[in-house]
């Protein structure tokens, strides 16, 4: 079955650096990361181990442009490593991948300065990097943030609290996401770099989370947090959402591929228990209950694969634009909830062992949920794709001659076209 899939990535979209890539991720995920899954989840320990071990294989290097050490490799290789790793740990998927979320602003807003100070240690392994955007009462809507950022001389001063911060503690460099100008409606976030150890930022409570356990998620506290105005991302107040979105438009192709590895993982995993299994004498595979659970499971996997891979090429070719936008939303709400349903009915192909804790597939099903809520809830992602879908309706005026013209009538033009 791989050497059908790579057959058809190379003959398709993946080039040779991305095939190369993602074989050292799996080999990672086999040797390092599925070993030590389930308990490194039940000690909620983060695996160091297999961190070092992407260092090593320069994976982190791999959404880092090559003028600052990387290998330009792109959104779509990201995404492929992401899958490789979540299909044998979603929840050490989630801790490769927030280090691409936590530099894109760097990447994408960056000076030139910051850039050549931080990427090259990113890209080496040597700092891991953690995104602080969400807070108590900013979750979805990131335009309602109140932590602030203060001008002070050279300096800007940082108060509030941020919450739900993924790799926090393990991270050392933090973009920080602040409120700089209360009175501007499209300009009043600012995003600042904060390193690990600066005074007056700490990590207070460390979430008892239902799944990723092996990867922290904090609330970060900033109580007068002096840092230099060099460390204003882009070097212009007003710029913070613009990078947010930036960034999440090329985060979340990585989000779904790290669903998509889950969906993967839980599949492989149904599928080889639904074949060893016996029951009425014969595997639970020759059932057709069974077998039409693992199509399903078959199918939408690789939908959402198909789907995840387009988004990423999209993004890799053209950047930011608003129908890449479209796509990254579409890619992320659709793998994520394939990847509920897998885990939901891999469960159930386990039957009774599916919910006992000493069989895997329990924690594919745990850690699946977070994928449905993080980086823009599936409600949040289903409206973004909507609101595109209505602009576009304007491009679409050639259909209306296919409108009954009662309907024109009664409705009016105008009320069409809304």
């Amino acid at each position: 079955m791989q050497a059908a899939e790579n057959v058809m990535q190379q003959n398709i979209v993946f080039s040779e650096q991305a095939l190369e890539l993602q074989a050292l991720a799996r080999k990672i995920a086999d040797e390092v990361v599925r070993p030590k899954a389930a308990e490194l989840d039940e000690k909620h320990e983060y695996n160091m181990e297999a961190a070092q071990a992407l260092a090593k294989a320069g994976l982190f290097k791999t959404w880092i442009p090559k003028e600052y050490g990387g290998h330009s490799a792109g959104v779509l290789a990201l995404s492929l490593i992401a899958e490789e790793l979540a299909k044998a740990d979603s929840g050490f998927g989630v801790a490769f991948a927030v280090n691409a979320l936590g530099s894109f602003p760097i990447v994408l807003g960056g000076t030139e300065e910051q850039k050549k100070k931080y990427l090259p240690l990113i890209g080496n392994g040597e700092k891991f990097v953690a995104f602080c955007l969400s807070e108590k009462f900013a979750g979805s809507d990131a335009s309602g943030l109140a932590v602030t950022a203060v001008k002070d001389g050279d300096d800007y001063i940082i108060n509030g609290e941020k919450k739900w911060t993924t790799n926090g503690g393990i991270a050392d460099i933090y973009t920080v996401f602040a409120v700089t100008d209360r009175t501007s409606r499209s300009r009043r976030i600012s995003a600042f770099i904060v390193e690990k150890g600066t005074p007056g930022f700490t990590i207070n409570k460390v979430e008892n989370k239902m799944g990723i356990r092996g990867v922290p998620v904090v609330e970060t506290h900033f109580d007068n947090v002096r840092v230099p105005a060099e460390n204003l991302i882009g070097g212009r107040e007003g710029m913070g959402f613009k990078h947010a979105m930036m960034t999440l438009d090329h985060a979340r192709p990585g989000v779904a591929a790290q669903a998509v590895g889950a969906s993967q993982g839980a599949l492989d995993l149904a599928n080889v228990y639904a074949n060893r299994r016996v029951q009425f004498k014969v595997p639970i595979s020759q059932h057709q209950m069974v077998q039409k659970m693992l199509a399903d499971m078959a199918m939408k996997t690789e939908s959402a694969r198909q789907l995840t891979y387009a988004a990423a090429a999209a993004i890799d070719e053209k950047g930011p634009n608003p129908m890449n936008s479209k796509m990254a939303a579409m890619a992320k709400c659709l793998s994520s909830d394939v990847a509920m349903e897998v885990a939901t009915d891999a469960v159930q192909v386990f039957g009774g062992y599916g919910f006992m804790e000493d069989y895997p597939i329990a924690k594919f099903f745990r850690d699946a949920k977070i994928l449905q809520i993080y980086e823009g809830t599936n409600q949040v992602q289903r409206i973004v794709i909507a609101r595109h879908l209505i602009r576009e309706a304007g491009e679409l005026e050639h259909l209306k001659e296919f409108i009954p013209t009662e309907t024109q009538e009664r409705y009016g033009a105008e009320d069409l076209n809304a």
